[in-house]
């Protein structure tokens, strides 16, 4: 099956081709979503993630294109229901608070020390520049894929990645300096 009868397949409800479009962008969209910041705290990214799915796979029937642009599609949906969940939680003031009973829970950043400060370097960013990294370097969508998530242009994408990755190399470079002084 090529890229574009798989899509014409989904269209048509065919549950093979769905799992294959599942398989190709599932993973790629949690870390996608887990990378964006001010997300509810009482919502998971895999919630969102299964609402994206499920926008989609309503709204497919109007979709126009290949498998190769139904990632970016795919991402664009899962913007818009992050910031859906976004406006709820700010009528809910569902943050989470400092001194709750179990707020001590050893998650992931147990196992990858790095995190924390991967999660610190990324902080710095802008979260329009936080989307383009996490798009392009860590989930791998291309620049015209991630421009159409994100709602860009490609010029647009392209200018806040070279902005964020050369505040990542000073603060990098800064960092790593202070450490071998210290």
């Amino acid at each position: 099956m090529t890229d574009d009868a798989v899509v014409a397949a989904a269209k048509r409800g065919d549950q093979d081709a769905w799992r294959s479009l599942y398989r190709a962008h599932a993973g790629r969209l949690v870390v996608w979503l887990e990378t964006r910041s001010g997300s509810d705290s009482a919502v998971a990214a895999e919630d969102v993630a299964a609402q994206t799915w499920l926008t989609a796979a309503e709204k497919v029937a109007d979709y126009t294109g290949g498998a190769e642009e139904f990632g970016a599609w795919l991402f664009g949906i899962a913007r818009r229901v992050a910031a859906n969940y976004r406006r709820r939680s700010g009528r809910r003031r569902t943050d989470p608070v400092a001194d709750a009973p179990g707020a001590e829970v050893d998650g992931p950043d147990a196992t990858v020390p790095e995190r924390a400060w991967i999660a610190d370097l990324l902080a710095g960013l802008s979260p329009r520049e936080r989307d383009v990294v996490a798009c392009i370097d860590v989930v791998g969508l291309s620049s015209a894929d991630t421009a159409r998530a994100l709602g860009m242009t490609q010029v647009a994408v392209r200018v806040a990645r070279h902005r964020a990755l050369r505040r990542l190399r000073a603060e990098t470079s800064t960092t790593l300096l202070a450490a071998t002084i210290a």
